[in-house]
């Protein structure tokens, strides 16, 4: 449509002068811009420098014939969305099938009645109209998809360098607790070499039973490194769903405690592998301490879902111990880290003879 308060621009085309006249002055009273041409060849080309909202276009013209003329411009792609509705008196015989299959979409006849031509000028305007909304209605979504397609790219980018800096951040930790158990694990072997030299002489008996716990002491020391060392080089999950894996470690917990774990797990919700993973570790961790120190004989385990959270917790009913004197040791301190390093909060509460209970929330993370 035209600026201002113009109803539409229409080209009229037809050789007779006085039906230019009749029609040009009929439109413009009603708030049309008109042009008008008397040929085909002009009209084609007043098309393509202007494109208008509707073509009136006459059959019977020489040289060129309203349906060449109608072929010409359904054949560019700049005038071919053009609605055309053709002219014919009625002596004159109007091929009905051959207008419609060059493309025009209406027809009036000479001599004009005023309302009939308006009727049809404005059905033909109003589903230009609607058309033209259309296509750029899918000219915005086929944007709003192609900026969603990018920002979904975006995020799996995003993604997956978190879950590589978690990965990172995870086998920093790992080295480090290895550093940490080894030293104290070699802090406590040479005290016992030590005393095993001491006692050599004087005591040979009980420099060897030093030497046995020295012994056992290493062995559990190098096991503890290589199960550190393929944790660091592996995916905790392996590939697995979460509740396999947590399931895995519930039946490994069985069958060396002799105590079935509680579980009632719910992960209908999925979330994003850096927090699986951060929530087996907290389990495994949780597990191995209850294992070592809590001298338990009922564990319960809860992981639940909501669009929003992830809950985990895990109790036991063991011999517990002084939270407040002890922030960093049964791996806490790593607990600690893995839950802040993918946005979620950890509390733990113990007392000595009431047990320990670790709970951790995530929150869905939204980029």
């Amino acid at each position: 449509m035209t600026s201002g308060q113009s109803k539409g621009d229409i080209l009229i085309v037809d050789d007779k002068p006085d039906n230019l006249r009749l029609l040009s002055v009929m439109l413009s009273d009603r708030g049309y811009d008109v042009r008008a041409v008397i040929s085909g060849s002009v009209a084609l080309m007043g098309a393509k420098a202007q494109p208008p909202d509707l073509i009136l276009l006459d059959i019977s013209m020489p040289g060129m014939n309203g349906y060449e003329v109608c072929q010409h411009l359904k054949a560019n792609p700049l005038t071919q969305d053009i609605p055309v509705i053709f002219i014919s008196a009625l002596n004159e015989v109007l091929d009905k099938v051959k207008a419609f299959s060059v493309g025009g979409i209406d027809y009036i006849t000479k001599p004009f009645q005023e309302e009939e031509v308006f009727a049809r000028i404005e059905t033909q305007l109003s589903l230009r109209q609607m058309q033209r909304m259309l296509q750029t209605q899918n000219e915005r979504l086929q944007q709003a998809e192609a900026e969603l397609r990018r920002a979904l790219v975006q995020e799996r980018e995003l993604n997956q360098r978190i879950e590589e800096m978690t990965a990172l951040e995870e086998r920093n930790r790992i080295a480090r607790d290895i550093h940490d158990s080894l030293g104290h694990s070699l802090v406590a072997l040479n005290i016992q070499m030590e005393t095993a030299l001491s006692l050599w002489k004087e005591a040979p008996q009980k420099a060897y039973e030093f030497l046995v716990e020295a012994k056992q002491l290493g062995s559990e020391a190098l096991n503890a490194v290589r199960k550190s060392v393929a944790d660091m080089r592996a995916d905790p999950l392996q590939g697995q769903l979460l509740e396999v894996a947590i399931a895995t470690l519930a039946q490994e917990f069985h069958h060396t405690t002799g105590i079935a774990p509680q579980c009632h797990i719910n992960l209908s919700m999925p979330f994003s592998n850096s927090v699986n993973t951060v929530v087996y570790r907290i389990v495994q961790e949780g597990l191995t301490n209850i294992c070592k120190h809590a001298k338990a004989t009922a564990v319960e385990l809860q992981i639940q879902t909501t669009p929003t959270n992830l809950l985990l917790t895990l109790q036991d009913n063991g011999k517990g111990f002084y939270i407040n004197g002890n922030q960093t040791g049964f791996g806490l301190q790593g607990m600690r880290e893995r839950v802040v390093g993918v946005g979620g909060q950890l509390e733990i509460t113990s007392e000595l003879g009431n047990g320990c209970r670790i709970t951790a929330r995530f929150p869905r993370m939204t980029v």
